[in-house]
C-alpha cells in the first residue's frame, strides 16, 4: 500500500475528478399513479370518497392520486398509524384547489382529510405545534418532522413535505 504526502498527494488530489451531485431538495419528486397510490392507502386502511363519486384529476369534485407524491402517500399512512384514527381522505390532486406555491395539491404535496370523529382534531392538537393562522384563517399545526397540518372549516389539509407523520 502506498502513502501519498507532500506534491504526491496534491497532484494525486488535482488528477482525481470530481463528481458533483445536486442536492436531493433539487430532485423531482417520486409520483404514484392513481391507481398505485389507491392501492398504498387501501392496504394501510385508508379509505377515500369525493362528491361526484369520481377520480378523475382535472374534474372538479373528483378525488384523484394522480401525480401524488409517494412522501406525501407515505406521510399519510404514518400519520394513520402514529394516530390511530379512521382517516378518509377527501382530496387529493385534483383540479379546484389553490395552485399558488410549489406545495400544492396539483403538485402532490397536500391530502385532505375528513374530520367526522374528533380523533383528528384531538391527535393534532394534542401532539404538533401550534404554528398561527394561515391567511384564509385556518390554524396551522407543525408536526414534529416539519409538515403542515391546516384546520379548514371542514376538513384537514394537509402538507406532506416528507414521508413521516
Amino acid at each position: 500500500m502506498r502513502t501519498w504526502t507532500g506534491p504526491a498527494l496534491l497532484a494525486a488530489a488535482v488528477a482525481t475528478p470530481l463528481l458533483l451531485v445536486a442536492p436531493a431538495a433539487d430532485a423531482a419528486p417520486a409520483k404514484y399513479t392513481h391507481s398505485a397510490a389507491a392501492q398504498q392507502f387501501r392496504a394501510a386502511g385508508i379509505s377515500w370518497t369525493s362528491s361526484r363519486n369520481c377520480s378523475d384529476w382535472n374534474r372538479k369534485g373528483c378525488t384523484s392520486f394522480t401525480n401524488i407524491n409517494r412522501a406525501t402517500v407515505a406521510g399519510a399512512i404514518a400519520f394513520k398509524k402514529a394516530s390511530r384514527c379512521t382517516i378518509v381522505v377527501t382530496g387529493g390532486t385534483e383540479t379546484g384547489h389553490s395552485t399558488r406555491g410549489t406545495y400544492t395539491h396539483r403538485n402532490g404535496y397536500k391530502v385532505d382529510m375528513s374530520v367526522r370523529t374528533s380523533c383528528l382534531d384531538t391527535y393534532i392538537k394534542k401532539h404538533y405545534k401550534k404554528a398561527g393562522t394561515r391567511r384564509d384563517g385556518a390554524k396551522l399545526y407543525t408536526s414534529p418532522n416539519g409538515n403542515v397540518y391546516a384546520r379548514e372549516n371542514h376538513h384537514w389539509d394537509i402538507t406532506y413535505y416528507n414521508s413521516k407523520a
